[in-house]
């Protein structure tokens, strides 16, 4: 599978756009020619509902949910709307899943669990449900956020593949052997279009911010090789130029390059504007890396 690796896909901050802006953006990343938009699950727009809409509202672009997660919906409910959006979109809907955090679980009321074995019990739930329709429908992928080596043997032996996310060229050389090489590596790949390295590190630690203080990036994080100071102060230069990729077309490339030759089949792009001002999506960069 590592041979067939390319640019594919595009994360969208959907909740950032109004309705018309949406569709709009949907199929402009149609015409570009790239292959997927992804939608995170935040605290806006019901997420399959919003892929609904997208797909109904295109005509080659597929759609996943990049990340919903176990804690918002059940099992079966999960199955329903990925059969159904598969169905209404003739194959072209994919199944993102991932276990968020705690905070999610809270705000679903749910209690927070271990989650390996949630995922695990969620994904042999959702295997074992009865969904019954009235003509074949196509299987969506399942792709697990997954970064441990213990969730990725999940998506090994459960799902479709994986995605990962702010993780350098190193952890998809090491999570390529523990998917196996008939499974999905995806890597989301936080970038920005920028002219000196000021610009690109300050958009990069504006991405970051989210994700310094949780516990849980920089614990792997700190597996290689990065300590309690450069996560001070924004993040220290180092940690911003490993985990996001900024600068010319020419060096861009080369990052999407180190993933692909590590084993990832595809990079999702998670393009940031070097000047947040100009609006949520950096057309500059998704038109000079666009597939077409």
């Amino acid at each position: 599978m590592p041979g067939s690796s390319r640019i594919g896909g595009v994360v969208v901050a959907a909740d950032t756009l109004d309705a018309a802006e949406l569709v709009e953006s949907a199929r402009r990343l149609e015409d570009l020619g790239y292959e997927c938009l992804w939608l995170p699950d935040v605290f806006g727009r019901e997420i399959y509902v919003t892929a609904g809409h997208i797909l109904a509202n295109t005509t080659r672009l597929k759609v996943a949910t990049g990340i919903a997660h176990v804690y918002g919906r059940d099992a079966l409910s999960t199955l329903q709307a990925a059969r159904t959006l598969s169905e209404l979109s003739d194959g072209r809907f994919l199944l993102g899943l991932g276990v968020s955090n705690p905070m999610a679980a809270e705000l679903h009321g749910v209690a927070w669990g271990k989650p390996v074995a949630r995922m695990r019990r969620f994904l042999q739930a959702m295997s074992s449900a009865k969904v019954r329709v009235r003509t074949p429908v196509p299987a969506a992928p399942v792709l697990l956020a997954a970064h441990g080596p213990k969730m990725l043997q999940v998506a090994a032996e459960l799902a479709d593949g994986a995605n990962t996310y702010l993780m350098p060229a190193e952890h998809t050389r090491h999570a390529r052997p523990i998917l196996g090489a008939d499974k999905r590596l995806n890597v989301v790949l936080p970038c920005c279009l920028a002219g000196d390295a000021a610009t690109g590190r300050a958009a990069g630690r504006r991405a970051l911010s989210l994700y310094l203080p949780l516990d849980v990036y920089r614990e792997r994080w700190s597996e290689f090789g990065f300590s309690a100071e450069d996560f001070d102060n924004g993040g220290s230069d180092r940690l911003i130029d490993a985990f996001f990729a900024s600068g010319d077309e020419k060096t861009l490339r080369a990052r999407i390059a180190e993933h692909v030759q590590a084993g990832a089949d595809e990079v999702i792009l998670l393009p940031h504007p070097a000047d947040p001002t100009t609006g949520p999506i950096a057309w500059d960069l998704l038109e000079q890396l666009a597939p077409t």
